[in-house]
This record gives structure tokens, sequence and C-alpha cells, in this order.
């Protein structure tokens, strides 16, 4: 049987739009990736379905920090990525990394933010040279 080729951004589409339905679409991911030999391409399905998602007003966005965060931080943070983006929806997905001292890293799908303190101490010892 013959199968018909879609483009990366089309799959894409088609998967931010399950889900945003709910579904979990990791398996069909997976099948689609292996079955159409595109392993390899799993980091930009990735963006392209974030990316999607991102257009259809879901917003992902990563955060690392020192430390969990507390709710009222990522509240603050939800509200501040909703009002920055115009996105309906956020989803954070925090990953603790004690080597950034203090602050915080937002990255989304087109932009990032870090004001950790790592970046600032990188910052000023760039400046001195």
């Amino acid at each position: 049987m013959a199968q018909a080729r879609l483009s990366r951004r089309k799959v894409a589409a088609l998967l931010a739009d399950e889900l945003i339905a709910g579904q979990n679409v990791t398996n069909k991911l997976a099948a689609y990736l292996i079955e159409s030999k595109k392993t390899r391409e799993l980091s930009l399905y990735v963006r392209d379905i974030e990316a999607a998602l991102s257009d259809r007003g879901a917003l992902l966005a990563n955060i690392a920090s020192s430390h969990q965060l507390a709710d009222d931080t990522q509240n603050t943070i939800v509200d501040y990525l909703k009002k920055k983006t115009g996105a309906k929806n956020v989803y954070l997905r925090q990953d603790v990394d004690p080597s950034l001292l203090g602050g915080v890293r937002i990255e989304t799908p087109d932009q990032r933010l870090d004001t950790t303190l790592r970046h600032r101490l990188n910052q000023l010892t760039a400046s001195k040279m």
C-alpha cells in the first residue's frame, strides 16, 4: 500500500490538534517516525508540534531554576507568558538545575528569557574582558 507523503508541519498540526483534544500522541508519533524511517528527525517534529500548539493558543514553556518553584511563582510566570504571547493556555515543564544558583530561565518555541545568576555572572565576566 502506498503511503502518502506528509510534510513535517502537516504531521505536527494533526498531532497538535489531537493533543489539544486531550489525546496522548506519543505512540502515534513514534510509529510514524519508525514507519517512515525518520527517527533522526524526532527533535524537529517536537519543535514543529510545539510551534503548532503555540499557533493554536497553547504554549509550552520550559522553565529551569535552581530549585522547585512555588505555586505562586509558577502562576506569575504563566500570567506573564499569557500576557506576553497572547496564549490562552500555558503549560510549564520545569527542570531543577542546582548549577544555576538562582533565578529562572524560560524557553518557549520562539523566545528565551534568562534571568539566572549564572547567566548574569557570565555577562559580568564577559563585559570585563
